[in-house]
Formats: C-alpha cells, structure tokens, sequence
C-alpha cells in the first residue's frame, strides 16, 4: 500500500505522538508497505537530520514557532498550498492524519481532491492538556472549545484510531459520530531487549546498591512529576540514599528543578534532558529498581510498556490509557494519586528482592501484548478496508458510529 502520515509534530520534538509515528511508519516499511511522513522542519541545529530515516520518505515543510508553546512548530500556510498539488499528483491508498491543525487541513483538502479515505488517530486529550498552555484563559471555556473543535475535526475524517477505550468513551460524551476503532500503538519489542543499567549507573556515580526510582516523561505540568517528587521527598525519611532518576525534557522542566531543590532533594535527584533512545535511554530504564509513572491524562502511556519490556518494575496510577496498559498487568503495582499510598507501594518493592524479581520476570510476558506486529496488521486491515470503500460509501457511513463501534 501507499501510505499518507501528515503530522504538525515529529522528531526532534520528543513526545508520545513523535514516538507513535516513527512506530507506525517503521513497521509499516518494513512489512513492504510504502510510507511518506510530512512533518514541520524544525530549522538549523534542531538534529532533526538526526532522526530522518531510510526507511521511510519524510517531507518537511517550513514551520514557524507557536509562542505560547515554543516546543512546536506551525507548518507555514503557503507552505500547505503549495505542497497539496504535488501531494495530489502521487498516489495514495490511505491518507492518515496525526494531528489536528495544519496537518488536518492539509490532509482533508488532499481527501476532497484526490477521493482518498482519511483516517485520523486521536493521540491527545486535548480537554485536560489545552488549559496548562493558555492559562490565562476560563478553562470551562478551553474545555468547551476543545471538545467542539474535536467534533468538528472528528466528523471530518472518515475514520478514526482511538488508542484505548476509555478514549472512546471520551468521544461517546463529546457526541462524536464518527466511526472508531481501539488500536493502541505498541512497540517493537526488539528494540527494548537491550540495555544496560550497571553501566548506566557505574558512568554517572550511582552506586550499585542504591536504591534507585526513574521516570521517563516529557517534562511538563499534566505529566504530574511534581507529584513524584513529593512521593520522593517522602521516601527519603525511609531511604536517605533514594536516587530518582529523570529522563526528558519540556515546557516545565525549571519549575521542577525549583521544586526538587525546595523538597531538599538535591542530593536525591537527577534530571539527565531526553537521552537517546537506541542507547542512553534503554540504559536509564534498567537502572531503575522501579519505574514510576503518574500521569492522568495518557491516551496510552507507551513508557510503561517500554518498562515492561525491558523487566523494570513498575509502581503508577491507572487512569485513562495507564488503565487500559495496566489492566492485569503482573509487572505492575498500581496505586492512588495519593503521596502516602504511593509511597508506601515503592518502599514495599524497594524493600523486597523478591517482589522486584517477581515484578522484572513478568514484565516481558506482559508487554507481548502490546507488540507491534499483531497490532500493524489490524492497521493494515483497516486502511485496506477504507481504500476498498467508495468515496461516497464513507462519506454516508458516518452517522452510523455507534453501530460500528
């Protein structure tokens, strides 16, 4: 097949989203599929080059920065009328849209020119994260407007990717009739087989015998990583030794460190920006005794099944995706947002080999299920259904949603 992936956001800006491209597009490739990513350039010095990829064609389109989130980029809109007659002229058999800006512009004008199916993965709810970056508006208001702009943008595509169920259920509420199917991402398992904390560990001067949490997040106020700090904070009084790792890096990253040194922390935490995830990154999982994550807002929450495949314990909330990642996981102890709770849960598997023997063995028997070759080939069955169906076929299945669902 050929495939259409039109994103406002890929790599070098690290997130979930970014993450889920690059698995959807290297999967696909390499089940003999031809994909074309278009994605903003980012500009000089941003290493995007770094991140390009031989197996799949990527189209940058100069962007501009968004100024109340400077992390991003905009696709410039001439940029959009320029490049939608040459994306016209090639062949398609799915267009799938990634995003809801540029990107879902982009990608319906190609679907009314060239009478090509759209499919759209919701990866984001915007509801709880669109008030962390325009705080100075009602959030009653902002939630409002991103739940009309997700109808509007929804009943614009033929059909959507929802990570998890209780996404679907989000749509449900939100009056959204557009067909839907649950299709989390996953990952490739062969690429979280590898790593190696001793040396993680041994290079930055963590002892061995330390008892050591990590998290690998973007750092920003809906991933709810002040939250650990306070649950690190806690667990001092019982582990003065306590190492908490923390890989990534965003939008609230110095009001974190502000905290971590206001907690007395400073000693006990260790900020380590976004490191590589062939290398580095695999090696800062596994030289965690446990894994903690607690955020409420995941479509999915792919860092925990990253934890699981590489057989690190994990101690997190379930809400949202984390829920459906987590429902009965044996690698995972899952706990309140509550700091005492959470707390009391690390300090357990801290305090047992034998739990976090237990805990690391199941962790790759758990994260089978989440491995991207059953998952790709629903994928490919699905665009193969949508490339099959007249244009006129999808246009008037829309309001039969429930049904399909």
């Amino acid at each position: 097949m050929n495939i259409l992936m039109l994103s406002d956001v890929y790599f070098p800006r690290v997130n979930g989203v970014s993450t889920s491209i690059r698995t959807f597009a290297q999967s696909l490739a390499r089940m003999g599929h031809a994909v074309t990513l278009v994605a903003p350039d980012y500009g000089p010095g941003s290493g995007q080059e770094l991140h390009d990829s031989d197996e799949f064609e990527i189209v940058r389109l100069p962007a501009r920065v968004i100024f109340f989130d400077p992390e991003d980029r905009l696709i410039r809109a001439p940029e959009l009328r320029r490049v939608l007659p040459e994306l016209a002229q090639r062949h398609w058999d799915v267009i799938h849209i990634h995003t809801p800006f540029q990107a879902h512009r982009l990608g319906v004008r190609l679907a009314e020119r060239t009478g090509r199916p759209t499919v759209e993965t919701y990866h984001t709810y915007f509801e709880e994260y669109i008030g962390h970056y325009l705080p100075w508006a009602p959030v009653a208001l902002l939630r409002l407007v991103a739940r009309r702009l997700s109808r509007m943008l929804c009943h614009g595509v033929d059909h959507l990717i929802v990570p998890t169920a209780q996404m679907v259920e989000v749509l449900d509420r939100y009056g959204i009739a557009t067909p839907s199917t649950v299709l989390p991402t996953g990952i490739d398992l062969d690429e979280f087989s590898r790593g190696d904390g001793a040396h993680f560990r041994a290079e930055h001067g963590i002892e061995a015998t330390r008892p050591t949490l990590v998290t690998v997040s973007r750092l920003a106020v809906e991933k709810n990583i002040a939250f650990l700090l306070q649950v690190a904070r806690r667990l001092v009084a019982d582990f003065p030794e306590l190492m908490f790792i923390i890989a990534g890096e965003g939008p609230d990253a110095e009001r974190l460190k502000r905290l971590s040194k206001e907690y007395g922390l400073d000693a006990n935490v260790r900020f380590f920006g976004n490191l590589d995830r062939r290398t580095t990154l695999l090696d800062a999982y596994r030289a965690g005794d446990a894994f903690v994550f607690a955020s409420p807002t995941e479509t999915q929450g792919l860092v925990l099944i990253e934890a699981m495949a590489l057989g690190v314990p994990i101690v997190s909330t379930a809400v949202m995706g984390t829920a459906t990642v987590l429902r009965d996981a044996r690698s995972a102890v899952v706990s309140e947002e509550n700091v005492e709770d959470f707390a009391a849960h690390v300090s357990r598997v801290l305090r047992s080999p034998e739990l976090r023997a237990q805990l690391s063995a199941a962790g790759p028997v758990d994260a089978r299920g989440w491995s991207t070759q059953g998952l790709m080939e629903q994928v490919v069955a699905l665009y193969q259904r949508l490339a099959q169906a007249a244009p006129r076929k999808l246009a008037a299945s829309k309001p039969q949603a429930q049904a399909a669902r």
